[in-house]
């Protein structure tokens, strides 16, 4: 079998502590990190001399252009049309809740117009109603009394014999008349 590793580069000291320290923070050996870092300059076409990446700092702002642009399209594709119509809907949503309270109102107060109205009915019907109460009582009271009357007359009357005299009768349907008149 062939050993591949048949090549081998020659650097200071001081490279080769710098290099050992990025090896280890990495976790890696040397032969890898010098393998991906050979890798890494050929893919990406960097020049190592270049400590400001220019062609990363282009990229970088190339990338970053598209950005801006894709968030400037979509905000005047979708994003202004939304706000656009969340306005149009928040001032028709404002004008319906207005025109449902000015119709609740007018109704509510329909209804309590009516219910006033109606509370005044009941009050009169109350009203009335004790009256003809009061005057259920007072008939009724009036044909007691009547009764009594008619009573005390039936038993004077009884009372009477055949001796009785005509003005003694035509005195008890006087009495008898007065007190009815009285009722």
């Amino acid at each position: 079998m062939e050993d591949i590793n048949i090549r081998s580069v020659r650097y200071p000291v001081t490279v080769d502590q710098k290099f050992e320290k990025i090896a280890l923070k990495l976790g890696r050996t040397k032969r890898q990190v010098f393998i991906q870092m050979v890798d890494y300059f050929y893919k990406s076409k960097k020049d190592p001399m270049d400590l400001n990446d220019e062609l990363l700092k282009n990229t970088l702002m190339k990338n970053h252009q598209q950005y801006i642009g894709f968030i400037k399209s979509q905000e005047n594709l979708l994003l202004i049309p939304m706000k656009t119509e969340m306005d149009r809907v928040t001032v028709s949503q404002g004008k319906i809740i207005d025109r449902f309270n000015t119709e609740v109102l007018k109704r509510n107060v329909d209804v309590l117009n009516k219910q006033n109205v109606h509370d005044q009915k009941l009050n009169a019907i109350g009203v009335m109603m004790e009256t003809i109460r009061k005057n259920q009582k007072s008939k009724e009271a009036l044909k007691a009394q009547f009764l009594f009357i008619l009573d005390s007359y039936i038993k004077s009357r009884d009372a009477f014999g055949m001796m009785t005299s005509g003005r003694e009768k035509e005195e008890l349907i006087s009495i008898t008349k007065a007190q009815v008149d009285l009722l």
